[in-house]
């Protein structure tokens, strides 16, 4: 990651955003503009999610010193021995989602629920090691740390990098809703209780052969679970997002400095009746070094509503011409079916 505290303009930056097809977009007028420019940029994202799924979100409120410090503290991590990372074991299920899963541990499927398929599937596992944890005060999942003394500074860390985010969080589910003509705070008080995860993930370096082969993967084709996903990646690249209007091609979605990849999640598409688009994404292999794919580091934060929420349709996304597509559905319910079908 770069070391600079400022947060690049798109005027720097050397790929242009008509190339990616994910737009680029200032989300600072959400802190510091006028109500024009607010509903403007309200504007912007709603249709960058409506259009693509995804889209590049700088001036976003978080420092960049701060996430540099983040990418560094996920290296010292994952450097520990394996005995070490250990001591903060993923439990055997799927739905308490938080430790340290060693390589092959998970398998991420889209929308398979069957233990057949799934073990079928599991039989090229993703080449990748990750740590996830959640908020402090959740009785429910709680967090499964290292022993303070393994490394220290570590928890109180990220326990801090989880309330900066959930800051951002706020600012862009503001945007949303003002881009669909909801009250600003509609989408806030359902993410009240910061039922979200941090994952933090590393992809050793692999022979390319073993995934051109498909032997490995990195992370097969898939969508998010919740509402949406702030991704902070490294400069290696690999991440992929299906085109809107080629399926089955995938456009790669580089590292941009400044900026950090935030997508939909499937909730929020079933929440707003399709009118949001959750796009499928992949991480593939990364350019190579004497037949080795470079390390990768990336870390998504996973936006969820409060687990005691049940949503139906959105407002404005339903009517006599346009029939509701799903029933209502409890938050904790839908993530913990999706979470046990990658475990």
């Amino acid at each position: 990651m770069p070391h600079s505290t400022e947060e690049t303009s798109t005027t720097s930056i050397a790929i242009k955003p008509a190339e990616l097809a994910i737009p680029i977009i200032d989300l600072e007028p959400m802190r510091s503009g006028n109500p024009e420019d607010v509903h403007k940029t309200g504007k912007q994202v709603y249709e960058a999610f409506r259009d693509v799924g995804f889209a590049y979100i700088k001036n976003h409120g978080l420092p960049q010193e701060v996430l540099d410090q983040a990418f560094e503290w996920s290296r010292k991590f994952f450097a520990l021995s394996e005995a070490d990372k250990a001591k903060a074991p993923h439990p055997p299920y799927g739905w308490w989602h938080r430790g340290y899963s060693g390589v092959g541990r998970e398998k991420v499927v889209q929308m398979v629920y069957d233990q057949e398929s799934i073990a079928d599937l599991r039989k090229v596992p993703d080449f990748k090691e990750s740590f996830e944890l959640g908020r402090e005060d959740d009785e429910h999942t709680p967090n499964i740390w290292l022993p303070e003394e393994t490394l220290p500074g570590f928890r109180e860390f990220f326990t801090q990098f989880y309330e900066i985010c959930y800051a951002v969080e706020l600012s862009l589910l503001s945007a949303i809703a003002l881009g669909m003509g909801l009250p600003e705070d509609f989408f806030q008080e359902y993410h009240t209780k910061k039922d979200n995860q941090i994952r933090l993930l590393h992809y050793p370096p692999v022979e390319a052969d073993l995934l051109r082969g498909g032997s490995m993967e990195r992370i097969a084709a898939h969508s998010d679970f919740g509402t949406m996903t702030l991704l902070f990646q490294d400069e290696v690249g690999g991440l992929e997002v299906e085109d809107m209007h080629e399926k089955g091609k995938f456009n790669p979605a580089p590292y941009i400095p400044g900026t950090i990849v935030v997508n939909i999640g499937d909730f929020l598409q079933r929440w707003s009746n399709d009118t949001l688009k959750s796009t499928l994404h992949r991480v593939r292999a990364p350019p190579l070094v004497q037949g080795l794919t470079k390390a990768r580091y990336s870390i998504p934060y996973f936006v969820t509503a409060n687990r005691d929420k049940t949503i139906d349709c959105l407002p404005g996304c339903f009517g006599e011409d346009r029939p509701k597509k799903y029933e209502p559905i409890n938050s904790r319910e839908y993530i913990e079916m999706r979470l046990n079908a990658t475990y």
